[in-house]
């Protein structure tokens, strides 16, 4: 149960990808916090690569205090492998879905004119990136530009907007993929939720721009 004096008590939270293993931590963490939190459906109900769904989940919300998306994709092959197909499709469900999330989240806090906050999701990859992931890399790394130059633009409007820079997720669905890894050295959905819930939180009011690595021990 949330009280007046929790951080985000009384503010409005979009959480995109909020049903998935990351997502639930975030939704949890931040409910916590005393936010209400709205988690957009999932695919095939909602696409958030297409303008005009994007556009109408937003205008289903009430003034928001911050935005989180959490909606991506991963993929990996050898340069020689990746189709033209393949790094559309990281474009579009990685630098697409933050393009419109950011666009129309500021939209609905610009007309508020009480500031926010947007959080988006790069990857490690983005900040070092590695042979084999091209395509990935290639769309995390427009979010990583997007972020900046959105943070840049929306200073004035007193809307804060980072990202955060995962490596490997502690995961049961990763685990599973890597059985033989370090798992203990993965940061965990609930260590990732605090980074975020502290970037949306109020008590930030000075951090805007940045690219959070928030990689564990990996």
């Amino acid at each position: 149960m949330s009280s007046s004096s929790d951080p985000l008590a009384g503010r409005h939270v979009l959480v995109t990808g909020g049903s998935g293993s990351l997502g639930r931590g975030v939704v949890r963490v931040l409910q916590d916090r005393g936010a209400t939190v709205h988690v957009s459906p999932d695919p095939p109900a909602l696409h958030l690569d297409d303008e005009a769904q994007t556009v109408a989940l937003f205008a289903t919300l009430p003034p928001l205090w911050a935005s989180v998306h959490l909606v991506g994709g991963f993929a990996m092959s050898k340069l020689v492998d990746t189709s033209l197909a393949d790094l559309e499709a990281q474009w579009r469900i990685n630098a697409v879905t933050c393009f419109l999330c950011c666009r129309e989240a500021a939209r609905n806090m610009i007309a508020t004119g009480d500031g926010g906050r947007i959080v988006n999701v790069a990857a490690r990859a983005a900040l070092v990136p590695p042979g084999g992931m091209a395509a990935y890399v290639a769309g995390k790394a427009a979010v990583v530009g997007l972020t900046q130059s959105i943070a840049a633009e929306l200073a004035a409007d007193r809307i804060l907007v980072n990202a955060i820079a995962p490596s490997i997720i502690d995961t049961p669905a990763n685990r599973a993929a890597m059985p033989a890894a370090d798992h203990a050295s993965w940061p965990t959905p609930d260590q990732i939720a605090e980074a975020i819930a502290y970037l949306v939180s109020p008590h930030n009011s000075l951090t805007s721009g940045a690219v959070v690595p928030v990689y564990g021990r990996a």
